[in-house]
């Protein structure tokens, strides 16, 4: 295993074994509610944080609490990372397939 490897696989586990990973992407909605005095109805709507993924073939859509923003939002993170470094193992593996090594 090459250095490069040897470092992706790490870095991979770390985030495999660390705070979390969750797969899907984040929406910022921004909305009114309808009540005459509120400030939305001047403008100012309110903003709410939705989690968006793919599941047996159809999208959700997952309301995230305030409370849970900052964790969700690196869970997310922490799964795009992931994904990146799987693919740059997959890469050094085609070029081990390439060139006839294993």
């Amino acid at each position: 295993m090459s250095p490069r490897e040897r470092d992706f696989r790490s870095r991979l586990s770390k985030l495999i074994h660390g705070a979390g990973i969750l797969r899907g992407s984040l929406s910022v909605r921004e909305r009114t509610c309808g009540k005459p005095n509120c400030k939305c109805a001047k403008g100012k709507k309110h903003v709410s944080l939705y989690l968006v993924f793919s599941e047996k073939g159809k999208y959700h859509q997952l309301y995230v609490p305030k409370s849970h923003e900052e964790v969700v939002r690196l869970w997310v993170s922490n799964h795009e990372k992931a994904r990146d470094l799987l693919e740059e193992i997959s890469r050094l593996h085609r070029e081990k397939v390439a060139k006839r090594e294993s």
